[in-house]
């Protein structure tokens, strides 16, 4: 069964008045509770679906590979199937599209990691499937492919003059409803013994969804995943940013599609899955559309930390039938960089997951559910090192951790405990770098006006399934 078919997002929906369960944030060492000098914005911006290589193949200074090993299988078989172990030669594909059947997904669930990881080997990248359950056909070769230059080369721009990270690894082992969650809250462990994985029976993806049937996929310490044996996706089990940024008076804005206004915004929204945000004080700081960070850089009203989700069709997800996230990411940086707001910003570039596609680097395994897939993180920054490819091991907890540094907060005591700060990546003793434009083939003011409704609608019809 298509996971994601059983629910239109224009259906009604009744919601009810609750209270948080969350607790106080515990305090982080006294060595972190300075702020950091310069930085009094941070803005993070999270796309979608790509492994590292597969947008930075060949990039100068990063670990990448033009060759990647395949799962050996015994004769007869398919001519396309690997019968000596590689290498595979990476491919060429376009931003916005796939050659499968369909123009669908490929598969990236727990149990993809699990075989394209395969015990570190990194060669099971031809056993998966197309189509976000794997209901599309063998992908053969297909994930050992990179985007060609010319629709990334404004993220190729960023990572060039400011700071790129070639060991960010995805926190999660799975997609992206788990991964949007480890971006606000560093976990989604429910109790001793299990955390959420792969993606709720039906959408939305949070305390919005009508259905009260609706359940969330689990996994076990042992590894055992239990396919929607989880809770509804309205969840109090576990603290997020919002709790820690409110408790030090920290402002915060969470920028994301409307729920009708795009499919984004009933699957990206991360805080619509937290039942203490969506029926209490903060939900006004949950704020649509996407694009009201360009008016409130203009007003002068931009907030300490933000998160920027982008609409499908401007989100790098492939077969989104668009190639506009490039553009989309250096509108919000341009606007910030031709503000006053960029002598003290710090922008960080995100990708949720790694999408199924081939990496080279084997993610370090530090408990039951991560480390996941590699993926880009791009720093862009007045304060950010120049030129400069980081070799620190980071996860999404990282930039949680450095948030909280930064403001001088408590610590949200998840994966922001163990995880490096991303501190490192800046050099407050340089000489503040003045922006330059980020060139791309669409401004700020396309997107001010772009029918992402419209669009999007399009996408899931042909494709009969929305992004995960």
């Amino acid at each position: 069964m298509n996971r994601f078919r059983a629910l239109a997002v224009t259906a009604a929906f009744f919601v009810t008045g609750c209270s948080s369960t969350l607790g106080t944030p515990a305090p982080l060492p006294s060595s972190s509770n300075a702020p950091l000098p310069s930085i009094q914005h941070v803005v993070v911006l999270v796309q979608e679906n790509r492994s590292f290589n597969n947008l930075f193949m060949n990039f100068p200074g990063a670990e990448t590979s033009t060759t990647g090993a395949c799962k050996p299988y015994k004769p007869p078989f398919h001519k396309e199937i690997c019968t000596t172990g590689g290498p595979v030669k990476m491919h060429a594909i376009t931003l916005e599209t796939c050659s499968c059947l369909g123009g669908t997904d490929i598969e990236h669930s727990h149990a993809t990691f699990e075989a394209e990881y395969d015990n570190k080997k990194m060669d099971g990248f031809d056993t998966i499937s197309f189509g976000t359950v794997g209901q599309g056909g063998p992908a053969l070769y297909y994930p050992y492919a990179y985007v060609v230059r010319r629709e990334v080369q404004p993220y190729w721009d960023m990572a060039s003059r400011y700071a790129l990270a070639d060991h960010m690894f995805s926190t999660a082992t799975t997609d992206s409803f788990v991964a949007h969650q480890q971006i606000i809250a560093g976990t989604t462990r429910l109790n001793s013994h299990e955390s959420l994985t792969d993606t709720p029976s039906s959408l939305p993806w949070g305390c919005d969804n009508p259905n009260p049937s609706t359940t969330t996929g689990v996994i076990f310490t042992n590894g055992t995943v239990k396919d929607f044996g989880g809770p509804f996706p309205c969840l109090t089990q576990y603290k997020t940013m919002a709790d820690v940024l409110d408790a030090s008076s920290v402002s915060w804005r969470f920028y994301v599609a409307g729920l009708l206004q795009d499919f984004s915004g009933a699957v990206w929204d991360s805080f619509d899955a937290i039942k203490g945000v969506r029926y209490g004080s903060d939900w006004k700081n949950v704020v649509n559309p996407n694009t009201r960070i360009f008016t409130d850089i203009k007003n002068g009203s931009l907030p300490q930390v933000s998160w920027v989700i982008p609409t499908l069709a401007d989100s790098d997800h492939p077969a989104s039938g668009d190639n506009k996230g490039p553009a989309w990411v250096s509108s919000v940086v341009n606007a910030v960089g031709k503000s006053a707001y960029w002598k003290n910003t710090a922008i960080v570039v995100l990708w949720d997951d790694w999408g199924g596609f081939y990496d080279n680097v084997p993610p370090p395994q530090l408990d039951y559910t991560s480390l996941g897939m590699r993926v880009p993180m791009i720093v862009i920054s007045p304060f950010a090192k120049r030129h400069f490819v980081s070799k620190t091991q980071y996860e999404f907890g990282s930039v949680l951790k450095f948030i909280e540094e930064n403001f001088g907060t408590g610590s949200l005591g998840s994966t922001d405990v163990r995880a490096n700060s991303i501190g490192d990546i800046f050099n407050f003793s340089q000489q503040p770098d003045r922006f330059q434009p980020i060139s791309a083939p669409f401004d700020q003011s396309f997107f001010m006006h772009q029918p992402g409704e419209t669009r999007s609608k399009q996408i899931i019809e042909k494709d009969g399934a929305p992004p995960d």
